[in-house]
């Protein structure tokens, strides 16, 4: 096992497969302050490995360390732990609750992780002017940084996004990769994110492309 106390997190042979297999043998470390982009095609397998690494899907072979730790080996509660008080996840799709504002969808998560609400993240996201409106009156894109406000808010040590910027124009997708890479590096957190965009991808410190079911290392 490598001992490295700048890893945040550490893959070690992963294996996943549904109907065939996705990857096999990937090894991974984010380690703090490090932002990792892994583009592919559609269906690669790309989300996959997302969800595997931030707590969501075990592995059909392989392990996740956190801590030195196989998060996978841990009971159900310490899990939820790491999953509540490390970990934040921007999935594709927003998850907001519809029926409430934009604040209260924010109040909700900073209950949650008991964190206060920062109004220069939410200034940065520049979702100030939809603070009142109910969340379900707002574009896909307003949502979208409704979710990575929420997401943020957690104070989490790792983000993992999955397609972060992709319901937005090219200068709020660059705003939001401004806020996400400088908390990273702020805070000695790890990013990884999935994208098809490879500006977006070429603005991170490491970038795979999963391919022929292995990570190959991708300089743009």
């Amino acid at each position: 096992m490598e001992q490295n106390s700048h890893i945040l997190l550490q893959a070690k042979n992963l294996s996943h497969s549904f109907d065939y297999p996705l990857f096999s043998n990937v090894d991974l470390s984010i380690h703090k302050k490090e932002s990792i982009a892994i583009l592919g095609v559609s269906g690669s397998g790309k989300s996959t490995l997302l969800h595997i690494l931030a707590t969501l899907l075990k592995p059909q072979t392989g392990k996740v360390l956190f801590h030195n730790k196989d998060i996978y080996s841990l009971k159900d509660k310490q899990l939820l732990e790491i999953r509540r008080n490390h970990i934040g996840i921007i999935f594709q799709s927003h998850y907001l609750f519809k029926g409430f504002s934009v604040v209260e969808n924010l109040k909700i998560s900073s209950l949650i992780s008991k964190q206060k609400i920062d109004k220069s993240l939410i200034e940065k996201l520049k979702i100030t002017q939809t603070l009142k409106q109910n969340v379900a009156e707002l574009s896909g894109g307003q949502q979208q940084r409704v979710s990575i406000a929420r997401v943020m808010i957690k104070k989490p040590k790792l983000i993992f996004a999955d397609e972060p910027t992709g319901n937005l124009d090219k200068e709020t997708a660059s705003d939001v990769m401004d806020v996400l890479l400088e908390y990273t590096k702020a805070n000695n957190g790890g990013l990884f994110i999935v994208t098809h965009d490879e500006k977006i991808a070429s603005r991170c410190d490491t970038i795979y492309r999963l391919k022929d079911k292995r990570l190959i290392p991708v300089i743009l």
